[in-house]
């Protein structure tokens, strides 16, 4: 087997230790030497990992993407050391074998043979947008899920705004529901003074509050609710700010792509934010589709393909661009809304809408590799078909001069 890395390092990643192992092969004769030593992970033993890397003249170090444990050695080994990050699965060690030294010795074999499949990690810009981002999306989900329990808390006092407000947390639905939650009688002159004037049913509205029953304990959870809700919208402005401060610099790239309909600005950035500005870490827009979780796996036996689902993959941003698809596939006279209605007609909406993220996502990994714009080339004839060429009727001259065609002697057919 071909020998790609002579002298290389495999490292087994724990919470506290680091089991590191070098192989050191002989050229000539091919046999490798292993020099293993045990790290912990504060950081000056550290610094004796790196160095001990370097006095042994090893600068090439593959370990396992465990948890968030592999940063800090990340971090430290970075800037001398070329570090490749793999995912558990793939590097595996035999059953009944299966030991620290002896998966950091797999390690480094399965590395020197060049036998690992690699993660992806972008540039330490992208690291930390990537980071900042992430954390809005956790205060996101956080905030929808206080919603659902402020909600719940209005079902179970009896109080209907959520079914006569499409947004029960809008501004005259959050001035009604301050009014009901100060005052011990509720009078229709004052909630009527909180409603829009746009609004409409505003009798219905009056109905959805009446005789509601607000028990003291849904009243303090309802406070507490929406005052968590205020802080988190305050912390998820400070994290949008603070990501258009540090995606300021690539401004043109994330610019470029909201050319695609669906994709606002925070959503470009969001996206770039996971798969960088640079295209050619990915062999084709195929692995990148693969490893973004929008393209099924491969289940293949005996000349038989079985049935097979897109894989748990891109927990971040598939969520992300399913967003944008919905919101791309809203006008449907454009290209993803046409696209749209023809593969839901076939599949169904899930695997509709998961095939125009799987669009949006090629279209966006060549927009950044090659600088061109959005212009499918099959928009037009999606919007105006070609109408059906009408056959010609068959005649009885046409019939005879395709008999001469076909070599048929026609000097003996008579008509009857």
């Amino acid at each position: 087997m071909k020998i790609v890395r002579p002298i290389c390092c495999g490292m087994d990643v724990h919470k506290n230790i680091i089991v590191a192992t070098i192989g050191i092969t002989n050229k000539k004769t091919r046999i490798t030497e292993y020099i293993q030593e045990t790290f912990s992970t504060l950081n000056p033993d550290l610094l004796n990992l790196k160095q001990w890397l370097i006095n042994h003249k090893c600068f090439d170090a593959c370990m396992e993407s465990t948890g968030k444990y592999w940063i800090p050695i990340f971090n430290i080994l970075e800037d001398e050391i070329n570090i490749y990050l793999t995912h558990p699965k793939y590097v595996k060690a035999i059953k009944g074998k299966k030991t620290d030294k002896k998966d950091s010795k797999w390690i480094c074999d399965l590395f020197k043979h060049d036998l690992i499949k690699f993660s992806f990690i972008p540039p330490k810009e992208i690291r930390a947008l990537r980071e900042i981002s992430r954390y809005r999306y956790k205060l996101v989900g956080m905030r929808s899920s206080e919603r659902n329990r402020y909600q719940n808390c209005m079902t179970v006092s009896n109080i209907g705004i959520g079914s006569v407000f499409s947004d029960p947390f809008g501004k005259s639905a959050q001035a009604i529901m301050k009014e009901v939650l100060e005052s011990d009688i509720i009078e229709d002159e004052k909630i009527l003074k909180c409603i829009h004037g746009s609004c409409k049913n505003k009798d219905k509205i009056l109905d959805s509050i009446k005789h509601c029953n607000i028990e003291t304990d849904q009243r303090f959870k309802m406070n507490e609710s929406m005052t968590h809700i205020e802080e988190l919208q305050v912390h998820i402005d400070n994290c949008e700010i603070e990501i258009m401060k540090r995606a300021a610099p690539m401004f043109d790239q994330f610019m470029h792509i909201t050319q695609l309909p669906g994709i606002s600005t925070l959503s470009a950035i969001l996206i770039i934010s996971e798969i960088g500005v640079d295209m050619k870490q990915f062999e084709s827009d195929k692995q990148l589709t693969c490893w973004a979780g929008l393209a099924p796996a491969n289940n293949e036996s005996a000349n038989k393909k079985k049935s097979v689902r897109i894989s748990k993959a891109g927990q971040y941003l598939k969520p992300l661009l399913v967003q944008c698809a919905l919101g791309a596939i809203k006008d449907k006279e454009g290209y993803f809304g046409i696209k749209y209605s023809r593969i839901k007609k076939r599949r169904g909406h899930k695997k509709a809408i998961i095939a125009i993220a799987r669009m949006m996502l090629v279209s966006i990994y060549h927009m950044i590799l090659t600088g061109e714009t959005f212009n499918p080339s099959d928009y037009e004839s999606f919007r105006n078909p070609k109408p059906p060429i009408k056959q010609q009727d068959l005649t009885e001259e046409s019939a005879i001069e395709f008999l001469k065609k076909s070599g048929f002697d026609v000097s003996k057919l008579t008509k009857q």
